[in-house]
């Protein structure tokens, strides 16, 4: 018995400096990330880990005793996950989805998100055409809950009061914003992402039926002499809402196509990848509906000026424009569909 504990003690003491090396820099990288670690750090830590884990394999050969084993074991397994599975911080997490993956996704789906607002357009054209022909079709495309009272019946007046209602204090705004962001927008998002499964063609449905409200509502303003009034005041925060509807609609149709065309993978191997990537751009989409309904909720009430809304229009549409065509493409070239 005194010998083992002899042979433990040597043991210990000829590797104990690389095990205590390791435990500081596992310590330091679960506190404040790899990214804190100096390139030599970064150098000795595979080589700390291996040793650890010799030492653990011989340790458990000549039989130790038990506290150096649980050290050795626990001590290898947070350093495996600092070698090969390191956790990445939430705010790293966030920073490198939305500067990289969310717009290499959009770049990679973009055929399926330009379908998804071809019929969102085709929609609106629609819409606008047959109200404006026959105005009571107005009540046949626009549901009473988003027409709030407005529609061919409304006076002139009216329909301008609603492009120019303010005095809504903080905690109507809020209330806005929150119930335009958890219900009618995310339910719509969703819908169209979920819709997928259906091979598509409700995604595109719906796609179309939003259209059809938009331009409804175009040409029922139009018709007042609000044209101008009316895209000043939809399209601020719309250019964002927009977009993230369309996104979602474009998640659904990947969706689609993973079941219709697998390529050389099974059905369930191409919609388990492609799953994923779609399920991450209706993440980013949530991010442009928080963006809208802030607008919406807030500045859209606050600025009443036409040419400043415009203004704001020009300034997203580049904004989003130059971020999805340029965001993360050093390293598109890593980026493959499965066939």
């Amino acid at each position: 018995m005194t010998g083992i504990i002899l042979k433990s003690v040597q043991f210990r003491r000829q590797r104990e400096a690389v095990w205590r090396e390791l435990e500081a820099l596992v310590t330091q990288v679960e506190k404040r990330g790899l990214r804190s670690l100096a390139s030599d750090q970064l150098l000795r830590l595979p080589i700390l880990y291996r040793a650890t884990l010799s030492s653990l394999s011989v340790a458990r050969s000549i039989s130790l005793d038990k506290n150096v084993l649980d050290y050795l074991e626990s001590l290898s397994k947070r350093a495996y996950l600092c070698v090969y599975g390191t956790r990445i911080r939430a705010q790293d997490a966030a920073w490198q989805f939305f500067a990289e993956t969310f717009p290499r996704l959009f770049r990679l789906a973009r055929w399926h998100i330009a379908i998804a607002g071809l019929f969102m357009a085709l929609g609106s054209a629609t819409g606008w055409l047959m109200t404006a022909g026959d105005p009571d079709l107005f009540y046949s495309f626009v549901p009473a809950e988003v027409a709030q009272d407005r529609g061919p019946g409304s006076s002139t007046a009216a329909l301008r009061e609603v492009l120019y209602r303010d005095g809504q204090n903080a905690e109507t705004a809020l209330h806005t914003f929150a119930t335009f962001l958890f219900t009618h927008n995310a339910r719509i998002g969703i819908l169209a992402f979920a819709l997928g499964f259906a091979l598509g063609v409700p995604t595109l449905m719906l796609m179309f039926m939003n259209g059809l409200i938009l331009g409804a509502f175009g040409a029922l303003y139009q018709s007042r002499g609000l044209s101008m009034e009316f895209w000043a005041w939809v399209l601020p925060h719309g250019v964002t809402e927009l977009l993230a509807v369309i996104l979602c609609g474009g998640a659904g149709l990947v969706l689609a196509d993973s079941l219709l065309f697998p390529g050389r993978h099974t059905r369930l191997e191409t919609l388990a990848l492609r799953g994923r990537q779609a399920a991450a751009l209706v993440i980013g989409a949530v991010a442009l509906f928080f963006i809208a309904a802030l607008i919406e909720g807030l500045f859209r009430q606050l600025v009443q000026s036409v040419p400043i809304r415009y203004g704001v229009v020009v300034v997203t549409f580049a904004m989003w424009a130059i971020y999805f065509a340029l965001a993360g493409r050093a390293r598109d070239h890593g980026d493959q569909q499965p066939q």
